[in-house]
């Protein structure tokens, strides 16, 4: 849970800085990756650098291009990704009666992007910029701010304790789609993690009461049965480790192996992902996409783990069954679903399962990240309705030596204790 005060927040960002100095007086500078009204680049307290472009598209709401972190332990700015944005929204209601497919029908931009007012972006930066409209509307839609995540680590020995607060770059839009209005949510961490969330506020929808099987009454005593439903939300994630790219997808599950001399054994086994696929989670499972040319300092392999967590898998369609999909990556496939709004592209490739039917050779893959929560309401949800939050992470994994916090006293801790 965030914590944080308007005070603490404006302590925390930083302003903006300058692209980077050539080194020598004959190197050209660095082409900037786009417009400085659409960069983000800020240090946080800890020596973390994030940046980054942004944009608004009319049906996807927040994009986020050319994501790279740098730390003041390792200063050289390292590409994590492409892109990463929202790729459908699936609503069902239990009744059977109605459903929506948010992005593709109505969008999270345009008229549903909301300029940031009161308390959206207290103690933080609002970002003017583009709705993503056909005829574009200049207003307050970004919100760009530092904020604290709670304990970053704690290692105590018979030295000194050191602890460390950690905190987060976060960049934050909203978009009302009927009585919903939806947080598009990006935590980047200091220590090079990015959370993906989408958040759900607003109001119950009034058109909604059904009977007591496919509702929950909120209403005094046994009545007003407000209609559960479901949002089953899909993150199109497009790496570029390093700026290299072509990254290589593996699965490792761990696996009850025989016994020790004082407990079970596990024995962990790593699957090379080479073709199209939908895959879900089971029991000890768990993604990496690695580069197969960028390594950190220790000779390791760069790479970034899919983190999945809470989940209701929304069974009632084929598509929203898959926990994470790979597909290679082709400029028509935009949507997880409905994905037929492009009259340039073929119109036989609707869904992710479409996408990865042919099981193409993975040589540049684009993940789909699906998590669903089924919304079974509350009293508490009158009015307005508490932020509810879906998502996943992205951890970084050798993507540096060690910890990018690691503080100056424990650099020489790499590797078994000698």
């Amino acid at each position: 849970m965030t914590y944080r005060t308007a005070a603490a927040a404006a302590a925390l960002l930083t302003a903006a800085t300058a692209m980077a100095v050539p080194s020598t007086a004959t190197a050209a500078p660095a082409p900037a990756p786009c417009a400085a009204s659409n960069m983000v680049k800020e240090t946080l307290p800890n020596g973390t650098t994030w940046q980054l472009c942004w944009r608004m598209n009319d049906k996807a709401g927040l994009v986020l291009e050319k994501v790279s972190v740098a730390s003041q332990r390792y200063p050289q700015s390292v590409q994590v990704l492409d892109s990463i944005r929202l790729a459908q929204l699936n609503v069902p209601y239990d009744s059977g009666d109605t459903e929506y497919n948010d992005l593709t029908t109505y969008g999270f931009g345009g008229s549903s992007l909301q300029t940031l007012t009161g308390d959206d972006c207290k103690g933080g930066s609002a970002r003017v910029g583009s709705d993503g409209s056909e005829q574009p509307e200049r207003r307050k839609v970004l919100c760009v701010s530092a904020e604290q995540s709670g304990l970053a680590y704690r290692s105590a020995d018979d030295r000194a304790v050191l602890s460390k607060a950690g905190q987060d770059l976060v960049l934050r839009a909203i978009s009302k789609v009927g009585w919903y209005e939806y947080v598009t949510e990006y935590r980047l961490h200091d220590d090079g993690q990015i959370s993906a969330r989408l958040g759900a506020t607003g109001d119950l929808s009034p058109n909604d009461y059904v009977n007591a099987d496919r509702g929950w009454p909120i209403g005094k005593d046994a009545r007003d049965f407000a209609a559960m439903h479901y949002h089953s939300a899909f993150w199109r994630v497009d790496f570029n480790l390093a700026g290299k790219g072509h990254e290589q997808v593996e699965q490792y599950d761990s696996k009850l192996d025989g016994r020790g001399t004082t407990a079970t054994r596990l024995k962990t086994t790593r699957t090379a992902i080479t073709k199209e696929g939908t895959f879900s989670k089971v029991n000890q499972r768990w993604w990496r996409l690695v580069s197969p040319t960028s390594r950190n300092e220790d000779g390791h392999k760069r790479s970034y783990e899919l983190v999945a967590g809470a989940d209701d898998r929304y069974e009632g369609h084929p598509e929203t069954k898959p926990d994470v999909t790979f597909t290679e990556k082709n400029a028509c496939e935009k949507w997880a679903t409905e994905n037929t709004l492009d009259p340039a592209c073929p119109r036989d490739k609707k869904s992710i399962l479409d996408f990865a039917r042919d099981k193409a050779t993975l040589t540049d893959p684009v993940m789909w990240v699906r998590v669903g929560f089924h919304h079974v309401p509350r009293d508490e949800d009158q009015s307005p309705m508490p932020l509810h939050w879906q998502g996943f992470d992205l951890l970084p994994r050798d993507f540096t030596p060690m910890n990018q916090l690691t503080p100056d006293t424990r650099t020489g801790a790499n590797g078994a204790p000698r």
